[in-house]
C-alpha cells in the first residue's frame, strides 16, 4: 500500500517487506530491455557498465511500483528527487547517489531521443556537493629516500631503479609502466612513447634515462627470454605484472621506513604536484597525464595550492 505526498508529484512509498532490490514485478520493463539492447548492441558498452545502469533503473522502477506507477512515462522530476533522498537516508555512499543519477539521466536521454518522453526528468536534479580527499603526495625527501633503496650492485635492484625512476620521470600508472616495450624508449632523446588508449610521449629526466640504460645494457639481455618484447622483465624471463611490480615497490616503501604505503598512484600525484610546484602548466601536464578532461589535472593545482598556503599560515610570522 502507498501514497502521494501533498507536493505536486511526488510518491513516497509506505513501509513495506523487504524484497529483492533491482526486481519490479508490475512494472513495464519494456524500456528496460529496450535500453539494454541499445547499449549493448549500438553502443557497445562493456557488459559491467551495462549491468551498472540496468541495476540502477531497475531499483528506481521499484520505487515507482512502491509509489503506484507502473512505467517511466509519467515520471516527474519530483519522482527522482524523492527516490534519491531514499538512497541518501538509507545510507549510500554519495559516489553510489551519484551514479544511480548518472544512469537514469542516460537512461531517460535515450527515452526522450525515441520519442518516450517529452522531457528528461533527471536533467534538474544533482548528487550533494562532497568534498574529495587531497590527493595523496611524497615530499621531495621521500621520494629520493624511496629511490636510493634499489641495490645497484645487483641485477634486480638495477631494474627496480629502473622502475622506478620511469615511473616518477613520467606520472604513467603501474598498468603502463609494464606494457612499455623496449621499441617504446629513446634514450637518445630522453622521450618514453605510452601507448594506453591515446598515444602520448612524455620526457624524461637524465637520472632516469641513465637507470634504463644500466639497466638494458647489463642486465635485461640476461633476464628476458630471446622474443620478449617487454621492457621491464621478472625473474623467469616474462613480462613483469602488475602484482609483482606492487610487490616490490612495497619491499621498497618499508625499506625507506616511510609510513604511508606506497602506490603507484600515490607516484602519479607526486610527479603532477611537484611538476606544478616547479612551474609547469596544466595543460602540458595534462597532455603528460592522458587525461581526457582538464579537471582531473585540476585536482593536483588545488592540491598544490593548499600546500602552499600550509606553509604560508606556519611560516609567515604575521600569518
Amino acid at each position: 500500500m502507498s501514497y502521494a505526498s501533498e507536493r505536486a508529484g511526488i510518491w513516497i512509498p509506505r513501509p513495506r517487506k523487504r524484497r529483492d532490490e533491482g526486481k519490479a514485478t508490475l512494472f513495464d520493463t519494456t524500456h528496460i530491455d529496450g535500453y539494454k539492447s541499445y547499449l549493448a548492441d549500438e553502443r557497445h558498452a562493456p557488459v559491467n557498465t551495462i549491468s551498472s545502469y540496468i541495476r540502477d533503473i531497475k531499483k528506481f522502477a521499484c520505487f515507482l511500483e512502491d509509489g503506484g506507477k507502473a512505467d517511466f512515462t509519467d515520471v516527474v522530476e519530483g519522482d527522482v528527487r524523492a527516490f534519491v533522498s531514499q538512497l541518501e537516508e538509507s545510507g549510500k555512499s554519495p559516489a553510489t547517489v551519484a551514479r544511480c543519477i548518472a544512469s537514469l539521466k542516460a537512461f531517460f536521454n535515450r527515452l526522450t531521443m525515441t520519442g518516450a518522453v517529452k522531457a528528461n526528468p533527471v536533467t534538474g536534479v544533482s548528487p550533494a556537493a562532497t568534498v574529495k580527499a587531497a590527493p595523496k603526495i611524497l615530499t621531495g625527501a621521500e621520494i629520493e629516500r624511496l629511490l636510493e633503496q634499489p641495490d645497484a650492485s645487483d641485477m634486480k635492484g638495477r631494474r627496480d631503479r629502473a622502475m622506478l625512476e620511469t615511473l616518477y620521470a613520467t606520472g604513467i600508472r603501474a598498468s603502463e609502466l609494464i606494457a612499455l616495450d623496449v621499441s617504446d624508449v629513446n634514450l637518445d632523446t630522453g622521450l618514453i612513447t605510452c601507448r594506453n588508449g591515446k598515444v602520448r610521449v612524455i620526457p624524461i629526466y637524465a637520472a632516469a634515462v641513465e637507470a634504463i640504460d644500466n639497466y638494458l645494457s647489463n642486465d635485461r639481455p640476461k633476464m628476458a627470454s630471446s622474443d620478449e618484447k617487454a621492457l621491464f622483465v621478472n625473474t623467469v624471463g616474462g613480462r613483469m605484472s602488475r602484482q609483482g611490480f606492487w610487490k616490490i615497490l612495497k619491499g621498497y616503501t618499508e625499506k625507506a621506513q616511510i609510513k604511508e604505503a606506497i602506490t603507484p598512484q600515490i607516484l602519479r600525484n607526486s610527479f603532477a604536484a611537484h611538476l606544478l610546484e616547479n612551474g609547469a602548466d596544466l595543460l602540458s601536464l595534462q597532455e603528460m597525464l592522458g587525461h581526457s578532461d582538464i579537471s582531473s589535472t585540476q585536482v593536483y593545482a588545488r592540491a598544490v595550492k593548499r600546500k602552499l598556503k600550509d606553509v604560508y599560515n606556519k611560516t609567515h610570522p604575521r600569518a
